[in-house]
């Protein structure tokens, strides 16, 4: 037996809910059926599932659980199909049972009237296929493989040590360094070119004061220089 609540009213209006464990019903985001009335407690009530039955139980909330129109105190009381259950003033839910689905039975396969002989089904056997063996290359396949030739190839003059290294092989020099070409001289490190940094708005405003001041004085002075000059020639 599985059990659903449907809303009768209010913004919920003909939702369902499957009720599967416990919920708790209450105005917090942490409940399981929120609702955001202001007369729903934060943790007002919850539905209970115990042996296939439903229970609804009242949590001390402040404006109460009803159950058909009655009351409820802190105990638990069982739900049954068409019982409608009311928080506070919130939309009413009226309480659904739903039978658990039976599976329908699976319908043996028929055997066969007559059984058919195997060597009347002309079933051809698969053909083995034989296992691929990857061929081991020894070393010197290996280095041949890689453009090396074997010892037997190499050239008869070369003697090898017990190690089986080449000796009397002459190494050749490494060429010489041309004259005038100082090996142990550095090259120095290129210099850090100067960035000009950007002038700020207040460098601006004290720059422009300064040419302001110094716009004035000069003035004042070629005023000046007038005035002497008038008196000079009057």
């Amino acid at each position: 037996m599985t059990w659903k609540i449907k809303a009768l009213g209010g913004d919920l209006a003909a939702q369902e809910i499957n009720i599967e464990r416990d919920l708790l019903v209450g105005r917090h985001q942490a409940a399981d059926i929120v609702l955001a009335q202001a007369d729903i407690s934060r943790k007002h009530a919850a539905f209970l599932l115990k042996e296939q039955a439903l229970w609804v139980q009242d949590l001390g909330s402040s404006n109460g659980t009803f159950v058909n129109d009655t009351r409820l105190a802190t105990e638990e009381v069982e739900l049954h199909a068409g019982d409608v259950v009311q928080f506070a003033s919130a939309t009413k839910f009226t309480v659904v049972a739903v039978a658990a689905s039976v599976d329908a039975p699976v319908t043996p396969l028929r055997q066969p009237a007559e059984a058919v002989a195997v060597s009347e089904l002309n079933i051809q056997p698969e053909p083995t296929v034989a296992p691929v063996v990857e061929e081991v290359k020894t070393a010197a396949q290996q280095l041949s493989d890689q453009g090396m030739t074997q010892l037997g190839e190499r050239d008869s003059n070369v003697q090898l040590n017990r190690d089986g290294m080449p000796q009397n092989v002459s190494v050749p020099k490494p060429a010489p360094i041309p004259e005038g070409v100082d090996i142990s001289a550095v090259t120095p490190e290129p210099k850090p070119i100067p960035v000009e940094q950007p002038i700020t708005r207040a460098e601006e405003e004290k720059l422009e004061q300064k040419n302001a001041s110094l716009g004035l004085m000069s003035l004042i002075v070629l005023i000046i220089l007038a005035l002497v000059v008038w008196f000079i020639f009057k």
